[in-house]
């Protein structure tokens, strides 16, 4: 009985290795299946860049606050139109009030120490064309009390006391111009601190008025994160400061994708595109290419990752419902081309050359086997692409993907044509 067993599971494997066998040299007969499409010609290839982003306003302002308090009054809400200058929320005035009155009593003390100042300096001033007078005064009489001495007319000591009365006079005068000096500088001093209440008055003056928050630009509010009674903080150093809220004007918008480095170099601004919104499902959006990065957008992380840029693309009739945030895809078109030979993008491989170089071609199939043939490729459009140096409706291979990798020069295949 176990030798039957054993005679029969021989007779078995014996009878799957020859299926087996017969199988692998019918395949190797026939060679390896293939695809084989003719090369065709497009009277339009088109070529485009896709990206993602989302949808924003030409012209936003995020609206912080230049001054620190608690928000005691918030004017408008999200969706409402503003204006230019107008009063959006108010911030706790009543320190920066302080400040402005503090500061303007000082200007009215710098004013009045400066017209004291000055008062005095005309009274020293005054002074000096007295103190002149008296001593030309005393210098006539100097004069001629010397000449009667000269007479014997008068004696020695006259002609001493008159001599003292001259010195005298005379040091009146450099008393008087020392003190217009030292006024002339109490003066100078005082019209300094004039100059620094002022505009210590003026630096107050402005921190009250931005307690008023005010509208940069006409548009909408599309943000508000804060509410009545909240504490508003200014940015210091690296710690960004409170966001009222944002102004879009939506009178222009645009879609901001960011667009892969291996594609940025062929959008050109001015190139046409089209936006799609997944909020609004089979509405396409004509646009043009308005600005490009001109450098990478940060990385997420430590990780090596692909660089992307941004890239604004204009709506050319934007809807009224867009709004800044909705998610985008854009199709750019980056070039157009009539009558050119086109191939699937996976024919085109490539293979060692006769100089060692990589050159790349395609297969072209007679049934049996194929050989390789050297093209130039061209323009890329989604997953066909542009080639020369083969003429149209040459049969190439095309797929698949594996039979491509492994494929070599006079190797036999089984073509089967791509419908």
């Amino acid at each position: 009985m176990a030798l039957r067993r054993k005679t029969l599971a021989g007779v078995v494997g014996l009878l799957v290795f020859m299926v087996a066998l017969a199988l692998f040299v019918r395949r190797d007969r026939g060679g390896v299946q293939v695809d084989v499409e003719p090369v065709a010609r497009k009277a339009a290839f088109r070529s485009f860049v896709t990206a993602s982003g989302q949808v924003v306003a030409e012209r936003y302002a995020d609206i912080g606050s230049s001054v620190m308090g608690r928000l005691v009054e918030l004017r408008v809400k999200e969706g409402d139109q503003v204006r230019t200058g107008q009063i959006l929320a108010r911030i706790d005035a009543v320190q920066a009030a302080a400040g402005a009155s503090a500061a303007n009593a000082r200007v009215k003390g710098a004013e009045s120490e400066g017209r004291a100042a000055g008062e005095q300096l005309s009274a020293a001033m005054a002074d000096l064309d007295i103190a002149r007078a008296r001593a030309e005064e005393a210098q006539q009489s100097l004069r001629r009390t010397q000449e009667l001495r000269r007479d014997g007319l008068v004696p020695i000591a006259e002609l001493d006391r008159t001599k003292a009365n001259a010195d005298a006079a005379d040091a009146q005068v450099s008393a008087a111009q020392a003190a217009i000096r030292r006024l002339t500088e109490t003066q100078e001093s005082a019209a300094r601190r004039l100059t620094e209440a002022k505009a210590q008055a003026s630096g107050a003056s402005d921190i009250l008025a931005k307690t008023d928050i005010l509208a940069p630009i006409d548009g909408m509010v599309t943000s508000l994160p804060v509410q009545q009674g909240e504490m508003v903080v200014i940015g210091i150093q690296n710690q960004p400061g409170t966001t009222l809220m944002t102004v879009s004007d939506l009178s222009a918008i645009d879609a901001e994708v960011k667009v892969a480095e291996a594609d940025v170099l062929r959008v050109k601004a001015g190139q046409a595109a089209t936006v799609t919104l997944e909020a609004l499902p089979g509405v396409r959006f004509p646009g043009r290419v308005v600005e490009i990065g001109s450098s990478a957008l940060p990385t997420i992380g430590t990780g090596a990752a692909a660089r992307e840029f941004r890239v604004k693309v204009r709506f050319d009739k934007p809807d009224a419902s867009l709004r800044p945030g909705l998610t985008c895809d854009a199709e750019i078109l980056t070039a157009e081309r009539q009558g050119v030979l086109v191939l699937p993008l996976q024919s085109v491989v490539v293979r060692p050359g006769q100089e060692g170089q990589d050159q790349p071609g395609v297969f072209v199939s007679d049934g049996k086997a194929v050989r390789f043939q050297p093209v130039t490729p061209g323009l890329i459009g989604g997953l066909d692409i542009e080639v020369t140096g083969i003429p149209e409706g040459t049969p190439v291979v095309v797929g698949p993907f594996q039979a491509l990798r492994d494929l070599q020069h006079g190797q036999a295949v089984r073509s089967r044509t791509r419908q």
